[in-house]
């Protein structure tokens, strides 16, 4: 162990010795009273106030975080006291990092984004709960021969994991074609081993949004990291004392690191580990950190992985489209009896996208499922998954929904032998796989022929539309006898249990009523469980014993009382992963809204980053709470405070995405026309005196309600 040791040492002792003098001399260049941060966060240099509490503001402030640093740095031949000099390189690499942003200056390029903000992170929680990211990979160094590292990566791409890439490798996969970026899952932070950093902050700052850990407690932090951020280490190349002093950082934080050199008997069993044939890389680093990788297996020509979810295909490199602004389009799933359709059987009605590129076309994608649980209700929840499912595809690009929908197909996929039929295999694959407990039978058939898809539009898809609609709309918290609780997040958030109801969806914006009710028949002892509505405390509130009792149970006591319609009284709790915020402003009395996409300053003085740090976790806080975009429009925002009409600001972004559904809302239950444009929002002010006359100028009617508090 002394060898390992040692190794760790030196690299800590050159990391310290480098960021002390970076620290004095950009100090003398600079200033003590510079201000140094990352953009995008609230949380200062993460790995510093996370693990002491310090907020760094200035250069001046440094030079204690310097002294903390170097006082980990005791040699003792044990590796647990090693491990502590791995924690000093993590912080060394901070604060190296975040002298490249001194002023709030842009970085020169280092070969990759660096930082990353904070709401990349909640933007991730979704698919990292729910497993469409099962894991982060760190691949750093550089590889022998770059096919190897390229070809690990894109083993995790096709797997869904999510890829930070540090050092060398980042031009190495690069040239041997591996897709870039936050949209593909595959991230280059910087050439700079101390890049490295960017990643630390990542699971770090998980643990401040996700998991109400505070500031200062270094022990919570390392159990949360270890515990419930699936992170691994791949480090490629030749090993030097300062890789070697960052791996150990890495193996405190519970990650394992895996190496493909031989270590010979420095290894360290389930931590630090030799795998020097590339084939057995990915399988073992998996296995390091127990990820379970569902397996999409579609028998196509291209990717099949949520990794290529956000992949971008422009009109120049398309093939064929399909787009409801040129062609009639529709998208329609209906339930049908076991002797109505043949299982398995895919049918292409029209033309292919064969030709010259551009090919347009019409495109009906018409799903029929049979199955003895399956529910009319299921239709509208298996018809939103297409949208997933196609871009999933490597090469195939799908935006929007229903008759209004925009699907693209590469040059590349094309040549690859991608056709209409295998649109239908990957239909008819994914809903016997993720619908199998409701979904016996599948018929796919895809229609390009012009009559037969106005045929499908006029007489099925929009009264079935409207059907939905119109059942949706008539559909309220009153008139249902069940609500479902929603504990997706806790890998994440143990202690945040949300309660879906029909007006209110779950606060990430992913999860209906319908869905939770769906998902409970998919998977029984699964996330979504059902609250028996009963015990009515206070109906204003929203407040009811058997609400009360589910979360309890279901936040193992962390959270004893919750309220469905108040933002002052017992509020429901967030994870971290919410969609907006909204708090108070007793001045206006009344609320803002801030959605996690605004970088500015509220009326509050705080931006939503700083606003989420006091929300996330399962922490009650009255007057703040975190929800979805959705929400906002509902007859049951803020009911027990007067409702909508209690909105005074939010970004214009967000009052423009809301603005028809709330204007509604706000007219039938208020009566009051335009209620939108009464709002302030940040292009109009966002200092308070300034809001306060805007509103008064508006006619605002949060003016004329008693006071909030």
């Amino acid at each position: 162990m002394g060898a390992l040791t040692d190794l760790i040492y030196k690299g800590a002792a050159a990391v310290a010795s480098l960021t002390e003098t970076a620290v004095k001399d950009a100090a003398e260049k600079h200033g003590a009273e510079t201000k140094i941060a990352f953009p995008g966060t609230a949380y200062f240099l993460p790995t510093i106030y996370a693990a002491t509490g310090v907020k760094v503001r200035t250069l001046g402030d440094l030079d204690a975080c310097v002294g903390v640093l170097k006082s980990l740095i005791t040699y003792k031949d044990e590796l647990g006291d090693a491990l502590n000099a791995g924690l000093a390189v993590a912080v060394g690499a901070e604060i190296l990092q975040s002298l490249r942003y001194i002023g709030g200056a842009a970085p020169e390029d280092d070969g990759g984004i660096g930082f990353v903000p904070d709401p990349v992170i909640r933007s991730l929680g979704v698919p990292l709960v729910t497993g469409d990211i099962p894991g982060v990979a760190v691949v750093l160094g550089e590889a022998a021969d770059p096919k190897t590292v390229a070809g690990v990566v894109k083993d995790y791409q096709t797997k869904g994991l999510l890829t930070f890439l540090v050092g060398g490798v980042i031009d190495q996969c690069s040239a041997e074609g591996v897709r870039m970026g936050l949209d593909y899952r595959v991230v280059p932070l910087g050439r700079s081993i101390t890049a490295v950093t960017h990643v630390v902050t990542v699971a770090i700052r998980a643990a401040l949004i996700f998991g109400a850990v505070r500031s200062g407690d270094l022990a919570g932090l390392l159990a949360y990291t270890k515990e419930r951020v699936p992170a691994f280490v791949n480090a490629f190349g030749a090993l030097d004392e300062v890789t070697v002093a960052a791996g150990a950082g890495a193996i405190a934080l519970g990650f394992p690191v895996i190496v493909d050199s031989d270590l010979g008997d420095i290894q360290v069993p389930g931590a630090l580990v030799s795998v020097t044939d590339h084939a057995e890389t990915a399988a073992e680093s998996l296995r390091l950190r127990n990820i379970k990788v569902k397996a999409k297996s579609v028998d196509i020509c291209m990717g099949f992985a949520s990794a290529f979810e956000g992949e971008i295909i422009k009109k120049a490199d398309t093939q064929a489209e399909f787009y409801s602004g040129a062609n009639p389009t529709v998208e329609l799933v209906l339930k049908r009896g076991p002797d109505e359709i043949e299982d398995g059987k895919i049918t292409v009605v029209g033309p292919d996208i064969d030709g010259e590129p551009l090919v347009e076309l019409p495109l009906a994608t018409y799903v029929e499922v049979a199955g003895a649980r399956m529910q009319t209700d299921f239709e509208p929840v298996i018809e939103r998954k297409l949208h997933h499912w196609f871009n999933y595809i490597e090469g195939v690009m799908h935006t929007g929904q229903r008759n209004l929908f925009r699907l693209r197909v590469s040059r590349g996929a094309y040549d690859a032998g991608f056709r209409l039929r295998d649109l239908g295999k990957v239909v008819y694959h994914e809903i016997m796989d993720e619908f199998a407990a409701v979904a016996d039978k599948c018929q796919v058939t895809l229609v390009t022929d012009e009559a037969r898809v106005r045929e499908i539009l006029e007489n099925e898809a929009m009264p079935r539309y409207r059907a939905r609609d119109e059942r949706l709309d008539a559909m309220t918290d009153e008139s249902v006898d069940t609500f479902y609780t929603c504990t997706l997040c806790q890998s994440f958030a143990p202690g945040h249990c949300c309660v879906v109801t029909p007006e209110r969806l779950g606060l990430c914006g992913a999860v209906s009523w319908l869905d939770a009710k769906a998902t409970k028949e998919l998977t029984p002892t699964g996330p979504n469980q059902p609250i028996q509505k009963s015990g009515v405390i206070d109906e204003r509130l929203g407040a009811y014993e058997s609400v009360n009792a589910s979360v309890a149970e279901a936040t193992r006591g962390a959270v004893e009382k919750v309220t469905l319609y108040s933002i002052l009284e017992n509020p429901m709790t967030s994870c971290g992963c919410f969609e907006c915020v909204c708090g108070i402003i007793p001045e206006a009395k009344g609320f803002f809204v801030v959605n996690r996409e605004y970088a500015g300053s509220t009326p509050s003085g705080m931006s939503f980053g700083e606003l989420a740090s006091m929300t996330g976790g399962g922490v009650q806080t009255p007057g703040f709470m975190g929800h979805g975009r959705h929400f906002i429009a509902s007859k049951k925002f803020a009911y027990a405070e007067g409702g909508a009409p209690r909105i005074v600001w939010m970004p214009k972004e967000l009052k423009d995405d809301v603005r028809a559904r709330l204007d509604s809302t706000v007219k039938a239950l208020y009566g009051i026309e335009g209620f939108t444009d009464k709002i302030c929002d940040e292009t109009i002010a966002t200092e308070l005196d300034s809001v306060l006359a805007y509103l008064q100028s508006a006619g605002h009617p949060a003016l004329d309600l008693p006071d909030v508090m």
